[in-house]
């Protein structure tokens, strides 16, 4: 049986809310990247939080990625919510991406601080994948650009970490300096988010349900 942990979207504010300090102090970012569909939202609650007084809102971009793959509609007990279970792939797939065709979008990425947000590191093969792409655009527009100044940080931030194997790596610079962070480390649970719901009063019944177990 596939055990769920449902989040609603009170609990992500507050996730968001608690580790805006840590990230401000660690990354001080300066543009944020958003992973579609999990990180938009996180992204745009973080950047509530990471705004300073008399500074602009920090950049927001996104990109798409898809790793998972959809299986039919199952119930997972009597009382549970039907829905629809995925199972994670082995290829990821581009579904949007940077627009690297005008020079001004290259420079918004060359020598920042840039941030990386998503809802959950699972197998952190989709983490791996984006910041191996992103490095490799940065590197080639710098070289296009002739740039020789600040180099270019990607740091990570996400809802859940999933205590587990994981199939993915990312850079010893990036986990050894405290580039990665996750708002709450969690066991190898199926998390239902609150904007993958299509009933949202189901939804936040089941997390208050399971609050009190």
């Amino acid at each position: 049986m596939v055990v769920k942990e449902y989040v609603t979207y009170n609990e992500v504010h507050k996730l968001c809310q608690d580790a805006a300090p840590q990230i401000l102090q660690d990354f001080q970012p300066q543009l944020m990247i958003a992973i579609g569909g999990g990180g938009y939202v996180p992204a745009r609650i973080l950047r509530s939080f990471l705004k300073t007084p008399g500074s602009p809102n920090i950049p927001m971009q996104g990109i798409g990625l898809s790793l998972y793959e959809q299986l039919p509609p199952t119930h997972n007990s009597a009382s549970d919510t039907p829905g629809q279970i995925e199972e994670a792939g082995t290829k990821v797939t581009r579904t949007q991406w940077l627009d690297f065709t005008s020079l001004g979008e290259i420079e918004n990425l060359v020598g920042k601080r840039i941030l990386i947000v998503d809802e959950v590191d699972d197998t952190r093969t989709t983490l791996e994948y984006a910041v191996k792409e992103l490095e490799k655009d940065v590197e080639a527009a710098s070289q296009k650009l002739g740039y020789k100044g600040e180099e270019t940080v990607f740091s990570i931030f996400v809802l859940h970490n999933k205590n587990k194997e994981k199939k993915g790596t990312l850079p010893a610079y990036m986990m050894n300096n405290n580039r990665y962070l996750a708002a709450r480390t969690v066991e190898d649970v199926w998390i239902c988010y609150p904007w993958e719901a299509t009933d949202i009063d189901a939804h936040d019944a089941m997390a208050a349900k399971q609050a009190v177990q």
